[in-house]
């Protein structure tokens, strides 16, 4: 079984550029919201580039973020620099599935803004789109359920995205998905041809990709896997359950609508029992 965390590095380089093109920032003013009126400093997991962590900085909110990928931060952090962010998020490199935050009270490494407490907990964790389905094991996925536990505050709040319907996701080969420039003039021209496959004997929906960047008469090819686990709402929320979360609300949509099995939104509120 390989590990969730491969192919980020790679695609690093491509995740603001493909994002712009699908996802684009239709998500950002839901998780702005529960991270304005959380009432303290916010924990994002797979942090990434900053595509969510910044606008919650602009909007006051103290973020820490946390991506296993190297590649991911140096691009979020040079986000944080030019934009004199430093003082309100924090960017640590490390696993999810065991938090640096809770361990005899001591501070995070890399999070100077922080103040310290015993145990340091969060009013708010936030998993956005489909960071969960990443952990491939479901030993992964309960270690990482248990440590948000851990730093969730009493009554605080964990927010969660999985990928819509990826459970039937249809499967294709070598499909031009995306083609545009990647930065202004004198930029790269890129073109994303993508395969997907299903693995149902493992639940996993693997995402093939060949990034072609043409810089004038130069070319070069890059080509990674990114899996998923194809978890549903409902089998998401019974795992919550299990690991002593309270489910508040199943949402379809970025402004509060009821989910079900059709809807293009999949987002879980959940809570620790105060």
């Amino acid at each position: 079984m390989p590990e969730g965390h491969e192919g980020w590095d790679e695609y690093a380089p491509f995740y603001d550029w493909e994002n712009a093109r699908t996802l684009g920032r239709r998500d950002v003013p839901f998780w702005r919201n529960l991270a304005v009126h959380a009432g303290g400093p916010v924990l994002e997991l797979g942090c990434g580039t900053g595509r969510i962590a910044l606008p919650l900085g602009r909007a006051g909110v103290h973020v820490v973020g946390v991506d296993r990928s190297d590649a991911m931060l140096t691009r979020a952090r040079a986000r944080v620099k030019r934009g004199s962010m430093a003082g309100r998020i924090d960017l640590i490199r490390g696993d999810i599935r065991h938090l640096p935050f809770a361990a005899g009270g001591r501070r995070p490494s890399g999070s100077k803004g922080l103040r310290r407490r015993k145990p340091f907990r969060f009013p708010l964790v936030m998993a956005p789109y489909g960071v969960l389905q990443s952990l491939l094991r479901e030993r992964d996925l309960k270690a990482t359920l248990e440590a948000v536990h851990d730093v969730l505050e009493p009554g605080g709040t964990f927010g969660l995205e999985l990928v819509a319907d990826l459970p039937s996701w249809e499967e294709y080969r070598k499909r031009i998905s995306l083609t545009g420039w990647r930065h202004r003039a004198g930029g790269a021209h890129v073109t994303l041809v993508e395969t997907v496959r299903q693995d149902r004997t493992r639940h996993l929906t693997i995402f093939d990709q060949e990034f072609t960047e043409r810089v004038g008469r130069r070319r070069q090819v890059r080509r990674f896997s990114l899996m998923f686990r194809t978890l549903s709402v409902p089998q998401m929320a019974r795992r919550l359950e299990k690991a002593g979360f309270e489910v508040r609300a199943l949402l379809g949509d970025y402004h509060g609508a009821a989910w079900d099995a059709r809807a293009e939104v999949w987002v879980i509120l959940a809570t620790r029992p105060a």
